[in-house]
């Protein structure tokens, strides 16, 4: 089981960031990708300080398909490394968080008979690759044992399907235990405190500015390295680096738009998640079940802006539930939707200029340390964070930027809320409760409010504890991040602003700023109108 959870009051964690000193490590993004870098950094003992301008996984980190999977297309682009290492870390991932990421079957349905030997063979292939690491062993299904796992598969014309298995998680939970986990390990890591300056001196990066979000306050920390993690947001802090040394830089990233949609289970009732491995224009698109709904998606469309909350053009949403329609006997329509979210994939590009080159655009990370001494990583996946915490300590220490520390124990190292492995954890498939909470179940129904419930598996006691232990200061994080209602029914998230609020202002005494959020649920909505 993982070390208890650290003091998480603000005011606390500002006094720390107050006292100076230098810190081996400064971490710049609360995503999936900082998150792990200070876990790693931090569980081999150095110092280490994260800041995050927003909350945790704000970005793109919460947004994701919610699959812990390997890559079964990457099979077809002919990357066997890239498979093993993402097979590898699937199990890795599932081993230390079971409560926020498990296996799942999924069900290739075939209605063409080339499909079967066709596919069939790449996810044999998949099995192979995983070998001790598999979930579960591929099998071909009959047209009957096809429509027992997906009831309401389009049965015209099926001809049977291949099941296999992968992983699925809650993102934005995992990243939570992520922080809280480093800061178990002594980071302090703080959200709500965005990164303003960089500092420098001849020519070295030495440190940096931040600002609290709350308060205004600034403060000036020293460092001996500093990880660029800002996801699709690095080259910001690039083009600061390189104009504070005057060798300008190339952006890395190329942003491209992932679409996802929520419906109500009856669509696709049952265990089993289903994979179209080919749209009619060549994308994948899977259902997924997911905390009681079901995901549809996604998309990649290529966008040029940043925005913090992207929404779908009109011609994804389309696309999802048209696809979806040619594979389930009741086609979704757009007055069935729960919520909509996008999550912007920071895919990286050549640079050639300021920086170590990188070869093409990749949906894979990239680890780049300019002459300043700042390290950016860029790219890369939820499933694989762990692997990328390494190689960006790796580069560190191989820079001169960090003393060599103790050898990394984050593969066998479980996190916040880990439980007992002999229980048999909950599906994330089923509705959300205490179950998402692991080891600190008992914990939370322990906290006032625990029969008070508000709504979407929420109650009174959970926001206590998202206040006192996940870091949350505003009702999104608690209705976004600390519960994910935003994400699977949008309306109601938005009806119960008011009331986590009020929760909120209790214990934290600042702000929670109600309308912002019920502005946003209205537009992850759609059409939907609160009262």
């Amino acid at each position: 089981m993982a070390a208890p959870a650290a003091p998480t009051r603000r005011e606390e964690l500002l006094e720390r960031l107050e006292q100076g000193g230098t810190w081996d490590l400064a971490v710049v993004g609360g995503g999936a990708t900082g998150l792990g870098v200070a876990l790693d950094a931090a569980s081999r003992g150095l110092s280490v300080v994260l800041l995050e301008s927003h909350d945790f996984a704000k970005g793109t980190s919460s947004r994701a398909t919610k699959l812990v999977h390997g890559g079964v297309r990457y099979l077809a682009q002919g990357d066997i490394g890239l498979v093993r290492e993402a097979l590898h870390e699937r199990t890795t991932l599932l081993r230390n968080a079971p409560h926020l990421a498990q296996p799942l079957p999924f069900v290739l349905p075939t209605y063409k008979l080339w499909e079967m030997p066709f596919y069939g063979a790449g996810l044999v292939m998949y099995d192979v690759l995983a070998g001790v690491a598999g979930l579960g062993r591929t099998e071909f299904l009959t047209r009957g044992k096809t429509l027992a796992a997906l009831p309401t598969a389009r049965p015209e014309g099926l001809k049977g399907s291949i099941r296999y298995w992968d992983g699925q998680f809650d993102d934005a939970r995992l990243a939570l235990a992520l922080a809280r986990t480093a800061a178990a390990h002594g980071a302090l890591v703080l959200n709500y405190c965005g990164v303003t300056q960089l500092l420098h001196a001849d020519g070295r990066l030495t440190g940096l500015v931040a600002r609290d979000a709350e308060t205004g306050r600034e403060f000036r920390l020293q460092a001996r390295c500093v990880v660029n993690a800002a996801g699709v947001w690095v080259d910001g802090l690039r083009q600061q680096d390189a104009k504070a040394i005057g060798r300008p830089v190339q952006p890395m990233v190329a942003p491209s738009q992932g679409v996802h949609v929520v419906v109500d289970r009856d669509f696709l009732p049952g265990q089993h998640a289903l994979m179209v491995p080919r749209t009619a224009d060549g994308r994948v698109l899977f259902a997924v079940p997911w905390l009681g709904k079901l995901i549809l998606g996604t998309t990649d469309t290529p966008r040029d802006d940043l925005p913090r909350e992207p929404r779908p053009f009109a011609q994804e949403l389309d696309f999802i539930l048209r696809e979806a329609g040619r594979y389930l006997v009741r086609a979704p329509r757009p007055l069935d939707i729960r919520s909509t979210w996008v999550g912007l994939r920071p895919l990286v590009k050549p640079v050639t200029n300021g920086d170590e080159p990188t070869k093409s655009l990749s949906r894979e990370h990239t680890v780049l340390v300019s002459r300043s001494g700042l390290v950016t990583v860029a790219g890369g996946k939820w499933t694989t964070y762990r692997a990328m915490a390494e190689d960006v300590l790796e580069k560190c220490f191989a820079a001169g930027l960090l003393p060599r520390a103790a050898s990394g124990i984050t593969a066998t190292l479980p996190l916040v809320g880990a439980p007992d492995r002999a229980a048999a954890p909950t599906p994330l498939s089923a509705p959300p409760g205490p179950h998402l909470y692991g080891s600190e179940a008992a914990q939370v129904v322990a906290l006032a409010g625990e029969a008070r419930h508000l709504g979407g598996g929420l109650t009174a006691a959970m926001v206590r504890f998202a206040a006192r232990h996940e870091y949350a200061r505003t009702a999104e994080d608690v209705l976004a991040r600390r519960s994910r209602l935003l994400f699977l029914d949008a309306a109601m998230a938005g009806e119960l602003a008011e009331e986590v609020g009020g929760l909120l202002r209790e214990e934290t005494g600042v702000d929670p700023q109600v309308e912002a959020f019920r502005e946003l649920a209205a537009s992850y909505a759609g059409s939907a109108q609160f009262s």
